[in-house]
C-alpha cells in the first residue's frame, strides 16, 4: 500500500475486533467490502484508548472481556484473506505494540496481509522504532495530522505511506455535527507537502458529512457510526453495517459526479 492513491473518492471504514465477537467482526469486514468499502481500519482493543470518544472505547472494553488480543487479530485476518484482498490495516495503540514486540508484530502483520498500521498516540519525534519496522516488512506507517499539526505538518507526511489520516477536529473520536474551522487549510497543507492521499476521520457518521468532507479531501474515514451499530445489533450488525456504508459510499460517488460536471 506503499503511497496508495485511491482511482475514486474512497471510504474508509473502522471496526473493533471482537466486539461482539471475532466471527461478527470478520462478517462486517465481507458487508463492508461488498457495499464498496476501500479500506478497513481493524481496532485491536486497549485498556487505554485516550484517542477515542465513548462509543469506541466502549466497543474496546467489550473485547478486552471477550479476551481478545492481537495474535486473535492476527489470525482472524489470516481466515479473512481466504476470502477478500480488500486492504486492511490495524488502529491500535503503542503499548499492545511494545507488549508484542514491536518487530514481531509488524512481522506479524507484513505475514497475515495486512498492509498499514495507525497509533494515535506516538508522536512524530517518537515513531522511529515503529516506522523502521513498519517498512522492514512492507507494512505502511501511517501518519496522523491535526487542526493543531501547524508547522510541522510537512515534516509529518515528507515520507507518508497508504494515507494521511487528517484528524477533523480536536478531542476524541465519536459522532458529531461540526468540525475545525482549520480543516480545509490542513488539507491543503498536507497535499502541498505529500502525492498520498488525504483522508479525513474522527466524527464523520452520516452521507451528507461524509459527501461535504470528500469535496475536500480524497477519502472519508468514518469509525463511530459502524461500532455504535454493532453496539446496537450485536450478532446481527453486518447488515446494518452494509447499509450505512453503501449509502455512504452512495454519497462519495455523488460527491464525485458533482465535481466531473462542474
Amino acid at each position: 500500500m506503499r503511497r496508495k492513491v485511491f482511482a475514486r473518492k474512497a471510504l474508509i471504514a473502522y471496526v473493533m475486533c471482537g466486539d461482539p465477537d471475532l466471527r461478527t467482526t470478520k462478517e462486517n469486514i465481507l458487508a463492508l467490502e461488498q457495499a464498496g468499502a476501500d479500506l478497513i481500519e481493524l481496532g485491536i482493543p486497549f485498556s487505554d484508548p485516550v484517542a477515542e470518544g465513548e462509543v469506541i472505547a466502549a466497543a474496546s472494553e467489550r473485547a478486552l472481556k471477550n479476551h481478545i488480543v492481537a495474535d486473535d487479530v492476527f489470525a482472524m485476518v489470516k481466515q479473512v484473506r481466504e476470502k477478500t484482498t480488500i486492504p486492511l490495516v490495524v488502529m491500535t495503540y503503542a503499548n499492545v505494540v511494545f507488549a508484542y514486540g514491536v518487530e514481531a508484530f509488524m512481522k506479524r502483520c507484513g505475514e497475515t496481509g495486512i498492509e498499514g498500521v495507525i497509533l494515535p498516540d506516538v508522536p512524530y519525534e517518537e515513531k522511529a522504532e515503529f516506522e523502521t519496522a513498519a517498512r522492514a516488512h512492507g507494512v505502511a506507517w501511517i501518519p496522523l495530522v491535526a487542526p493543531t499539526s501547524g508547522a510541522r505538518i510537512p515534516s509529518i507526511v515528507k515520507d507518508a505511506e497508504g494515507f494521511v489520516y487528517c484528524v477533523s477536529s480536536l478531542g476524541t473520536t465519536g459522532m458529531r455535527s461540526s468540525f475545525s474551522n482549520e480543516l480545509e487549510h490542513v488539507v491543503r497543507q498536507v497535499r502541498a507537502h505529500t502525492d498520498c492521499p488525504c483522508a479525513i476521520g474522527f466524527g464523520i457518521s452520516t452521507p451528507k458529512q461524509a459527501e461535504a468532507m470528500a469535496d475536500m479531501a480524497d477519502s472519508v474515514i468514518v469509525g463511530s457510526a459502524f461500532v455504535d451499530l454493532c453496539a446496537r445489533h450485536k450478532e446481527k450488525a453486518p447488515q446494518a453495517v452494509y447499509e450505512l456504508a453503501k449509502a455512504l459510499k452512495d454519497a462519495l460517488r455523488a460527491s464525485e459526479t458533482r465535481r466531473e460536471t462542474s
